[in-house]
């Protein structure tokens, strides 16, 4: 089956800390895992968590660049578009206007990395209320985990779908890292 760093789902679902006793794991856990090849600690999530939460604005011009286009445009070209627009704040982009070392390549790719992932559930659900909702968005509530805020923000708040969508983007969080592709080879 899948494995993130040799654990498989239900071993994640074991060992990676939860927001409830007994409760689905915090994505941000298996980001950790994935980052470090570490079973994280709740408080190493927890700090985490609030690293992504510090990086989540995103600027308006991202909706703007959504809004130019038609509300009939499909979902993901809509999701891309405001993805794209996030390039204007790049590190990467940054440092390499500056001149930077191949070697150090990866050091701005981390930091977009995480300020790409810490934007993704805005974005989503902008385009989701948009289409969906008659353009209702819902603000980000900060005491809520990456997953919990994420459903909040698509308008489902009932503590089930909170659980849920923590298992739902544990299991996605390494969708296209080659997992799906070894796995559907394999079988």
């Amino acid at each position: 089956g899948i494995r993130f760093r040799g654990l498989s789902i239900p071993e994640c679902q074991k060992v990676l800390p939860a927001a409830v006793k007994d409760g689905e794991p915090l994505p941000e856990g298996l980001l950790w895992l994935l980052l470090t090849g570490k079973v994280p600690t709740k408080e190493q999530v927890d700090a985490l968590s609030k690293e992504l939460l510090s990086r989540s604005t995103v600027p308006g011009y991202v909706y703007k660049a959504i809004d130019a286009l038609p509300v009939t445009a499909h979902p993901m070209t809509q999701f891309t578009t405001g993805v794209m627009a996030l390039q204007v704040d790049s590190e990467f982009q940054k440092a390499y206007n500056k001149g930077m070392p191949k070697t150090k390549f990866w050091e701005p790719t981390y930091e977009d990395c995480l300020n790409l992932i810490s934007r993704l559930p805005q974005v989503a659900s902008y385009v989701y209320r948009r289409i969906f909702k008659d353009g209702k968005a819902i603000a980000a509530d900060n005491t809520l985990d990456y997953a919990a805020n994420f459903s909040h923000m698509l308008g489902f708040d009932d503590p089930k779908m909170l659980e849920l969508m923590r298992l739902y983007i544990t299991i996605h969080t390494d969708h296209e890292g080659g997992n799906v592709s070894a796995h559907t080879g394999h079988l």
